[in-house]
């Protein structure tokens, strides 16, 4: 008897060493990794940002002047980006990104001087062993911990939920998708 229970073990034990782990592409809520080219995503945080706001002020600095007025119908949203990289490679983050509610509505993010904006999402190679945003940055080192992807979207969007992220992969394999929590 216990000679088979040894053997059923040990045979559970080789069973497991075979899988490998499950690659997601999709994240129901914030704060589950999703993959996209061997990087995993995760959307920390995402927020209606208020510029009257001492601390949103500097989350929305560095908007190109043709995209700093907002329309009566629209707000500034943040999404706030960790990427890391633990395979034994370098590898590009992604670049594009698109936030989608469920008519259909897409909204694109909005580039951001990274000069006068510390905070802002820096698509980049990330070094084996890596994160983005790199470790003693400042979006880092906030009290949200990721860097910043930054939206304008229709008020009416946000009734129009869930949200979803969509993030493309650079090298034009799968994409993922991360509900967003408003």
């Amino acid at each position: 008897m216990l000679a088979a229970c040894l053997a059923v073990v040990a045979s559970l034990a080789v069973a497991g060493c075979g899988n490998k782990e499950e690659l997601v592409t999709l994240g129901e809520t914030e704060g589950i990794y999703v993959t996209v080219d061997g990087l995993k995503y995760q959307v920390q945080l995402s927020r209606i940002l208020n510029p009257a706001s001492a601390e949103d002020q500097a989350y929305v600095r560095g908007v190109a002047p043709a995209d700093e007025e907002l329309e009566q119908d629209e707000v500034w949203f943040g999404i706030f980006m960790r990427v890391e990289n633990d395979g034994d490679e370098p590898r590009p983050a992604a670049d594009e990104f698109v936030i989608r509610d469920t008519q259909e509505a897409e909204f694109e993010p909005l580039g951001l001087d990274r000069e006068s904006n510390v905070y802002a999402y820096e698509p980049r190679e990330i070094p084996a062993g890596n994160v983005l945003p790199m470790l003693g940055a400042p979006a880092y080192d906030n009290t949200v911990g990721g860097a910043l992807i930054l939206f304008k979207v229709k008020t009416g969007s946000l009734y129009n939920r869930p949200l979803e992220l969509e993030i493309a992969s650079p090298s034009g394999g799968d994409d993922a998708v991360v509900d967003l929590d408003v």
